[in-house]
């Protein structure tokens, strides 16, 4: 059996303390006023942080969060938000409850998406003279490309900036860079430039797709035929090293799998 361990060290936050983990962030640009950049993968990512940031709103009508801008610039991301809302046959119960109750999870007020690329300069002009807090959501999740690369550049020196990862961040990634060296006061090099960290940097695991440790170990105690190997894949090698311990405790041998070479 081959098994991935991006989070094989560790468990993620449950789903009610993630959302306050959430709203703090959101407080915090609130009284800052500042913005809060998300770096998101366009399918799944985006869509859940729309639904739970619409509820934090719902909850928080007479408070300042309620005037939070939500801007969403990916085009892909704002087309398969659209096939998510054409499915609302197949979503859950509580979204279904809130959509009879007159809610829109996915295109509430306050929500905005960014198309053109001309929008997109336009949105980054808009927000650096803006006077109020605003939350973009942009791909790619990692940092490594994508139009959330052009709202670091704009707005990683400022203080009142909060970059919230949400989602895992490989080695030798700009998002990882952010990550490491954001609460150290440091600096990263983007497209050649030097800029120096300022931002306060996040990380909530528990919006990640990745399964964390407990997930995976409970995947493999429920396989019926129970796997002679476990051959362990993408991931730090700590994760992977952390997992594979908690393999070997279920009497089943666990090989770290060794990184491909070109």
């Amino acid at each position: 059996m081959v098994i991935e361990s991006t989070y094989g060290d560790k468990n993620h936050q449950g789903r009610k303390d993630r959302a306050k983990s959430l709203q703090k962030v959101l407080e915090k640009a609130v009284a800052d006023n500042g913005i809060v950049i998300i770096p998101a993968f366009s399918i799944g990512r985006t869509q859940e942080l729309l639904y739970e940031l619409e509820q934090i709103v719902a909850r928080n009508k007479n408070s300042k969060l309620n005037e939070l801008e939500v801007i969403v610039d990916s085009p892909m991301a704002a087309k398969f938000t659209t096939y998510y809302q054409y499915l609302q046959h197949l979503w859950g119960a509580e979204a279904k409850r809130h959509v009879k109750q007159g809610r829109q999870p996915l295109n509430f007020e306050n929500l905005y998406t960014v198309n053109s690329h001309q929008e997109h300069l336009q949105t980054i002009d808009y927000l650096q003279k803006r006077n109020k807090p605003a939350i973009v959501i942009a791909a790619s999740g990692m940092c490594s490309g994508g139009r959330v690369v052009n709202y670091l550049k704009a707005f990683l020196k400022e203080p009142t900036t909060d970059i919230l990862f949400v989602g895992y961040q490989a080695q030798g990634i700009l998002g990882r860079d952010i990550q490491k060296y954001g609460p150290r006061a440091g600096y990263v090099f983007i497209d050649g430039l030097k800029i120096d960290i300022k931002a306060v940097t996040h990380t909530i695991s528990g919006y990640s797709a990745h399964a964390d440790q407990s997930n995976l170990v409970n995947f493999i105690k429920r396989i019926r035929h129970q796997p002679e190997n476990v051959i362990i894949v993408h991931g730090d090698e700590a994760a992977k090293a952390t997992l594979a311990e908690k393999i070997d405790l279920l009497g089943i041998k666990a090989t770290i799998g060794k990184p491909a070479t070109s």
